[in-house]
């Protein structure tokens, strides 16, 4: 049976591109499906832009989901380096950056996140940047300076991670980080230390409870920082990495619901029924944790963006699924499963001088997350684990002789 309806997607992002595969080769939608991204790239992952292809080791064409053909013969109709400027829900229209306008039967926004700008004196120099696009990655690659030093502003993963790229092409990475640990919200205190310590090892600059008062420059650009306390820095390179904001302007001024992101049910479905969302900007209600959540993750924008788009072909089913993150940092690949907000107990197995371990939280006597590095097989046994919701000791997940197996088994 042909469908002459006409789902537009906003945002060319890892959530825009999934959903046009789910919509055409898993639904089965044969309509009309119009895709809006403001750069000029076709859908890429992220995830190389703070690695390979920000040092060159490959290309940037190496981050892209598909080729360009491949949505020719899906029959997209690519909107490329426009913006979606406003959404009318009523007429059913969205109003794009070059004066067209697209109707639709069912929208998805799929509009991701923008990073955090610093408000401090300097920022706008040449050689400050973010990391976010195509575009930031390219910049950066032409001003890495050889044997010089870059200053990375924010201990999280993104800043992690450059400062262990950086360190590949012979420059030295500064790390100020505002808090009294590394990557504060995401992990425990030892795993903060252990992060510490291990890119410390690697020569990384690592500076806790520092804040950057002030960036300087000559002639428009980057020579150095002042941090807080006086303390002068030279460089002519920095990395700014405090944060993310979702983009859900658009979907506020529409008058959707709006908290922490865009509200949406189990299926992507926004309060209003024929606008839906998926990725980054979601707010959206996940029955294994037991509450709502905002995830900035690769796979969840992956799989809620393949989950949204199967709603808005009515063929919608529940999307709630362990968060599961990954991060590449030098030699290290660390993985983490769960969101806990709280735990009662750690247990460690492996050994974390050796940089091979899985540290589990435990609450009410059951893995409530886990984090690994460089240890694949026992994160995927520690999901299953807690996917079953099996008791467990903090004992027998320390003890080595024990296998996760035999734990899951009982």
């Amino acid at each position: 049976m042909s469908d002459d309806r006409t789902f537009v997607i906003i945002g060319a992002g890892q959530a825009g591109a999934w959903a046009i595969y789910a919509l055409r080769d898993e639904a089965g939608f044969e309509g009309r499906i119009v895709l809006i991204g403001d750069e000029d790239y076709i859908p890429y992952e992220r995830p190389p832009l703070s690695k390979s292809a920000m040092l060159g080791d490959t290309s940037v064409d190496d981050a892209y989901f598909w080729p360009r053909e491949k949505y020719d013969e899906w029959n997209i109709d690519m909107r490329l380096g426009v913006t979606a400027q406003s959404i009318d829900p009523k007429d059913k229209n969205v109003l794009l950056s070059d004066g067209t306008t697209i109707g639709y039967d069912r929208l998805l926004l799929a509009t991701g996140t923008r990073p955090r700008l610093l408000p401090i004196e300097g920022a706008d120099l040449g050689g400050v940047h973010y990391l976010r696009t195509i575009a930031d990655t390219l910049a950066i690659q032409e001003d890495i300076p050889d044997g010089g030093t870059a200053l990375i502003i924010g201990g999280g993963w993104i800043g992690l991670e450059v400062a262990g790229a950086l360190s590949k092409r012979n420059c030295k990475a500064v790390v100020v980080e505002v808090a009294d640990r590394l990557c504060g919200r995401a992990v425990p205190p030892e795993i903060s230390d252990w992060l510490l310590s291990f890119h410390q090892g690697k020569g990384v600059d690592v500076r806790l409870n520092a804040g950057v008062e002030k960036l300087t420059g000559e002639n428009g650009r980057l020579t150095g920082a002042v941090l807080q306390g006086g303390e002068a820095v030279d460089c002519t390179l920095a990395i700014v990495g405090i944060g993310v904001v979702p983009n859900s302007e658009i979907a506020e001024e529409a008058g959707l619901d709006i908290d922490n992101g865009v509200v949406v049910d189990e299926q992507g479905r926004t309060s209003d029924p024929d606008i839906f969302a998926a990725g980054d900007l979601t707010n959206h209600p996940n029955s294994l944790l037991g509450r709502r959540i905002r995830l900035e993750s690769w796979e969840n924008a992956q799989n809620q963006g393949r989950a949204a788009a199967k709603a808005m072909a009515d063929q919608g089913e529940e999307y709630a699924e362990i968060p599961w993150f990954w991060s590449d940092q030098f030699d290290a690949n660390i993985q983490m499963i769960g969101l806990p907000e709280s735990w009662e107990q750690l247990a460690t197995r492996g050994d974390i001088a050796a940089n091979e371990f899985i540290t589990f939280y435990l609450k009410d006597g059951k893995i409530d997350g886990a984090i690994s590095v460089n240890n694949p097989r026992d994160i995927r046994m520690a999901k299953r684990l807690m996917q079953s919701g099996k008791q467990v000791s903090a004992d027998d997940l320390s003890n080595p002789d024990i296998k996760l197996q035999a734990l899951l088994k009982g």
